[in-house]
C-alpha cells in the first residue's frame, strides 16, 4: 500500500530515512519508469521506503499561469499510476509562493534532510530545482556529501535515438501520433473524468454520447478517434470518440470528449470513467448542416467497426 502524504505536516516518522526521487513525473512514461526501477532496487538494498516528491501545482503552472505545458495526467490519475509502480509513498507539496521562493540550499535543508532525513536521492540528469532554477545535480552532490546522504543521476533513456519524455509525447498527441505516445508511456494514453450532461443531441440523431468536460491545460488531442472505454466497475467497451469544439453545433468554446459506445446503452451520469485512445480516424471538422454531419458520423462508425474486426482480440 502506497502511503500519500499531503504537505510536509504530514511526515511522520515511519516516513524518515527514505530514498527519494523528485519530478513531475507527468505521464509516468518509460523514462520515469526507469528512474522508478532504479530507486526500488536501490530501496530494497538499503532497506528504506522509495519516495516520490510531486509538486501541486506543478511549478511552471504556478510561476507562468497559461504558458504551462498540457498535462498528460492529471493528478489523481498520476498518483494511481504510481501506486502501480509500488512506490511505498508519496510527498505532495504545494507549489506557492513560499516554496517557489525557497532557495535550492533552503529546499535540501528544509524538505530533503530536515523533514524527510533521505539517505539517497536519484534525479534525471537534467534536474534543476529551487527559485530561479539556481540549483543542480552538483549541488545536491555537495549537500550529500555535508548532510550524509548519496546523490544520483540517471541518464535519459532513449528509443531509436530519440529522448523519452513528456515533451516528446506532447507532440505526439497533438500530431495525433498515437503510435508513438503509446509507446513512451507504455500503454494507451487515456483521458479519465465524470460523465456530464450534454446537450443530448446524439440521441436523437442515433447516436448518443459520453460527455467529458476538458480544458486546454489537460488535453493535447483533437480529432476523431476509435477508444474503448474502462467503466466504473471495471466494465470494457469500444466506441468512437471526438475530441474539440464541436464547430458545427455550437460557436461556444468548450472542450469536450464525446464518447459514442458501440452496441451498449449504459446510464453513466456522474460516474468516473477512463477512455483510451487507440488509433486516430480523421480530425475535427465543421459541416454545412447537422445531416452531414450525422452521415459523417456514420461511416466513422463503420470505419471503426471495420477495424475492430481486423484486430479481434484487441
Amino acid at each position: 500500500m502506497t502511503h500519500i502524504i499531503r504537505g510536509l505536516q504530514q511526515i511522520r516518522p515511519i516516513h524518515r530515512g527514505c530514498v527519494a526521487t523528485i519530478g513531475n513525473f507527468d505521464g509516468v512514461h518509460l523514462g520515469h519508469v526507469a528512474i522508478l526501477n532504479a530507486l526500488k532496487r536501490r530501496a530494497q538494498r538499503m532497506q528504506a521506503p522509495a519516495c516520490v516528491i510531486l509538486f501541486e501545482p506543478q511549478p511552471l503552472e504556478y510561476l507562468h499561469p497559461g504558458q504551462s505545458p498540457v498535462r498528460l495526467t492529471r493528478l489523481r490519475d498520476k498518483l494511481a499510476l504510481l501506486q502501480q509502480q509500488d512506490i511505498d509513498q508519496i510527498l505532495i507539496l504545494r507549489f506557492d509562493a513560499v516554496l517557489a521562493a525557497h532557495t535550492a540550499t533552503q529546499f535540501i535543508q528544509t524538505v530533503l534532510v530536515a523533514r524527510l532525513q533521505i539517505r539517497y536521492l536519484l534525479v534525471g540528469d537534467d534536474f534543476r530545482f529551487g527559485r530561479d532554477r539556481q540549483g543542480d545535480f552538483t549541488l545536491l552532490q555537495q549537500a550529500g556529501t555535508e548532510h550524509g546522504f548519496i546523490a544520483e543521476s540517471l541518464t535519459t533513456v532513449e528509443t531509436a535515438g530519440t529522448r523519452i519524455s513528456s515533451t516528446r509525447i506532447r507532440a505526439a498527441l497533438a500530431a495525433g501520433d498515437l503510435a508513438t505516445a503509446t509507446h513512451c508511456l507504455r500503454r494507451p494514453y487515456a483521458l479519465s473524468g465524470r460523465v456530464c450532461r450534454g446537450a443530448q443531441r446524439g440521441r436523437t440523431w442515433g447516436f448518443p454520447t459520453l460527455n467529458l468536460r476538458l480544458t486546454e491545460a489537460n488535453c493535447s488531442l483533437r480529432g476523431v478517434f476509435l477508444v474503448r472505454v474502462a467503466g466504473p466497475e471495471g466494465e470494457r467497451w469500444d466506441g468512437v470518440a471526438n475530441v474539440g469544439r464541436r464547430p458545427t453545433v455550437t460557436s461556444e468554446a468548450v472542450l469536450l470528449l464525446e464518447v459514442h459506445l458501440l452496441d451498449v446503452s449504459a446510464d453513466l451520469y456522474g460516474e468516473r470513467v477512463q477512455v483510451q485512445f487507440r488509433q486516430r480516424l480523421r480530425a475535427e471538422q465543421k459541416f454545412a448542416s447537422f445531416e452531414l454531419l450525422q452521415a459523417q458520423i456514420a461511416r466513422d462508425v463503420r470505419q471503426a467497426r471495420r477495424l475492430l474486426e481486423k484486430t479481434a482480440g484487441w
